[in-house]
């Protein structure tokens, strides 16, 4: 690999981290996580980490309309 150790973006995340990087709680992050739509591993007793690749599988795009039906002023 040609790319410096500095360049590489993280693959595992905080629950903190992932919480600030995507603008949502803590508790949130949890919450999907005990309902198993995050898959998160465990590293050690207390470490928590989640892979960036299932957390950016959480937010998907909202498709825009087109300007022709986008809503006017009155």
């Amino acid at each position: 690999m040609s790319a410096d150790a500095n360049e590489l973006e993280p693959q595992w995340l905080s629950l903190q981290q992932a919480a600030r990087v995507y603008g949502v709680s803590i508790d949130t992050i949890r919450r999907h996580i005990s309902t198993g739509e995050l898959p998160a591993a465990r590293f050690g007793p207390r470490l928590i980490r989640i892979r960036v690749k299932d957390l950016e599988s959480q937010f998907r795009p909202i498709p825009v309309l087109g300007t022709w039906a986008r809503r006017r002023p009155l």
